[in-house]
């Protein structure tokens, strides 16, 4: 029996290790962006063109690379970061793996210009499918640049499997804050098709939160420091009222790499307990230095997972920094029970001197003497002026003259007023109103049928009245508005407002009225009829929320997902008490819709109990 065990082709190998490391566009950014940081680069450039599908290209004035490193630098587990293997236990540069650009050049057109500082001359490699079509010496400045062109190219399938050109730039966006985020200290622009997304300089690290999040960002940041010997934290957390609905503001950085550790959220989850809402999550931006001896990053092949030698001594450590920076802030509430509040010194009083009481006697006082001119005048103890004596007690009985007992009062005069009766508008008295519904623990509305019971969930049922109604009103694009007596300012952060944008058309159908559309702000001045103000910046912030989740590729579903989104924000909360009208309404709005069976998320609105069931219990 011949063999059959043989060793892959180089090219087949290169693309079966570019499935691991590139996912997607946003994954070739990530190698391309830690490749420029770790040449020491001060200012790096991204351009993007169709969400990375037809172009990444990553500009950087870093130490560049000599003609040898330039042609080595695309063989497979080919890297400059590590020459042992006890070099892998501490790390403090980024791509070590050496198969990022040897994987990026076998599913793409990769063409790279690269010059050291010493030289005159660089050099220009252009690779189509790993394999190299030129080599040249070329005019370029000192530093790196590197294009990657048609992603996938030689991988219709992988191609495929792409999402939408939103949904692909905001993995890449993504991608880019993490990387910003972690390295303050250089400048980052980045540029998609043409159009300035980002451009933040080399700057502290609260400038770059503000510069990436929005310049509201800067009032909902705690600042918290802690150095132990074990762990440095430095960084920032958010304010509890400024929570959010979704995780996008949460990131770890260890040794200044991006990590995802629901271990290390909990901490920050516990040192937030009792200040957020339900369903509500921190913001924090949070940088901890450890020894790279104690930490293993080579565990995932992202590299976003991080394995800790002692994860309860820092989980404690950041929870209690976390925790003592929130009440050093008076964000966190605090008991005393010895201390009175009286005792406080008022702030307006803070620099005032105390003043001396003016003491005054009158000497001409005759306490046996009826002359009103002897009789004393009171004299304020606190402020030193005098003040008119009281009236005599006598005068109180002016004018008033008794009647005696010749005049009695004459009770029978007395009327008392009583509520008029009004009579029932049915002739026949005896119909009773019957209730035909009745509320179950302020969640299920319970009603009767011919053929047993019916038990309607009126969160859900709720959702699909509203779902239906909102649907209708971006289809048929006619919609009521109510008008705000004072607009409505809200702030977003650069990512959501484009979110926003692409929905407007569609939240215009709905009822909103928006006066002022961009990055700084967003100015509604009008709501759709029957959603209250202080619903507005939810209803906004859970849409944001389920669209990047959902992700919507379509026009269509974009409008579906919008009536989701507003109808399970508006929606009747289980535990709402609700009146027998209410209820009756609620049964009869449900059964109108064209499919009352379920709601908008596909989970059954109600459910039937026949006689013959109930009596089966009873057997």
């Amino acid at each position: 029996m011949s063999d059959i065990i043989q060793l892959l082709p180089d090219h087949v190998a290169n693309q079966i290790a570019a499935g691991e490391v590139v996912q997607r566009p946003a994954s070739v950014v990530k190698e391309l962006l830690e490749n420029a940081i770790d040449a020491n680069a001060t200012e790096i450039k991204l351009i993007i063109k169709d969400a990375g599908k037809t172009l990444v290209q990553v500009i950087d004035n870093g130490k560049g690379m000599s003609v040898t490193d330039a042609r080595l630098s695309f063989e497979r587990h080919a890297t400059s970061k590590i020459q042992a293997a006890e070099d892998l236990f501490q790390l403090n540069t980024k791509g070590f793996r050496g198969e990022a650009l040897a994987s990026i050049a076998a599913i793409a057109h990769v063409e790279l210009k690269t010059k050291q500082g010493e030289d005159d001359l660089g050099t220009t490699i252009v690779i189509e499918g790993s394999e190299v079509k030129s080599q040249e010496v070329t005019v370029t400045p000192t530093g790196t640049s590197v294009s990657v062109k048609h992603l996938f190219f030689n991988i219709p399938a992988r191609r495929n499997f792409l999402k939408s050109d939103t949904v692909e730039l905001r993995h890449i966006t993504d991608e880019f804050h993490r990387v910003a985020l972690a390295h303050p200290n250089i400048g980052f622009s980045f540029y998609h098709n043409g159009s300035d997304l980002f451009n933040v300089p080399q700057e502290n690290y609260r400038q770059r939160v503000v510069h990436i999040f929005g310049t509201k960002t800067n009032e909902k940041l705690v600042p918290v420091e802690e150095e132990t010997e074990v762990l440095k934290i430095s960084g920032f957390v958010g304010k509890p009222t400024f929570s959010k609905k979704t995780k996008s503001e949460q990131f770890f950085f260890v040794n200044q790499r991006f990590i995802k550790s629901p271990y290390l959220n909990h901490a920050i989850k516990s040192a937030f307990e009792g200040l957020l809402k339900d369903g509500y999550h921190p913001s924090y931006f949070l940088n901890l230095t450890v020894d790279p001896k104690s930490i293993d990053i080579n565990i995932h092949p992202t590299k976003t997972e991080i394995k800790f030698d002692d994860e309860h001594t820092l989980y404690a450590i950041l929870r209690s920094a976390v925790k003592h920076s929130l009440g050093q802030f008076n964000i966190a509430p605090v008991l005393d029970f010895e201390h009175q509040s009286s005792l406080n010194t008022p702030y307006n009083y803070k620099d005032k001197s105390a003043a001396t009481p003016a003491i005054e006697v009158d000497r001409n006082y005759n306490p046996f003497s009826d002359d009103s001119a002897g009789k004393p005048q009171s004299v304020s103890r606190n402020t030193g002026f005098k003040s008119e004596p009281a009236a005599s007690w006598e005068s109180l009985y002016v004018g008033l003259e008794s009647k005696g007992n010749t005049a009695q009062s004459d009770f029978s005069e007395v009327t008392f007023e009583s509520d008029s009766k009004n009579e029932s508008i049915f002739s026949d008295s005896s119909i009773e109103t019957k209730k035909s519904t009745f509320q179950l623990q302020q969640k299920y509305i319970v009603s009767t049928l011919k053929s047993g019971m019916l038990i309607i969930d009126q969160n859900k049922a709720h959702q699909r009245v509203l779902y239906e109604n909102f649907l209708k009103h971006i289809t048929v694009k006619e919609a009521t508005s109510q008008q705000l007596l004072f607009p409505l300012q809200l702030h977003f952060t650069p990512n959501e407002t484009k979110i926003i944008e692409d929905l407007k058309t569609d939240l215009e159908h709905t009822g909103f009225v928006f006066s002022e559309l961009n990055t700084k702000e967003i100015i509604i001045t009008g709501v759709p009829v029957g959603v209250p103000e202080s619903e507005v910046s939810i209803i906004l912030e859970q849409l944001i929320s389920d669209v990047e989740n959902d992700l919507p590729e379509t026009n269509f579903s974009a409008a579906d997902l919008l009536a989701k989104s507003m109808a399970k924000s508006l929606a009747i909360k289980n535990g709402q008490s609700l009146s027998s009208t209410e209820q009756e309404h609620m049964v009869n709005s449900l059964f109108a819709c064209k499919e009352p069976n379920v709601s908008p998320t596909n989970r059954p609105t109600f459910i039937t109990m026949a006689v013959d069931d109930i009596e089966k219990k009873f057997m």
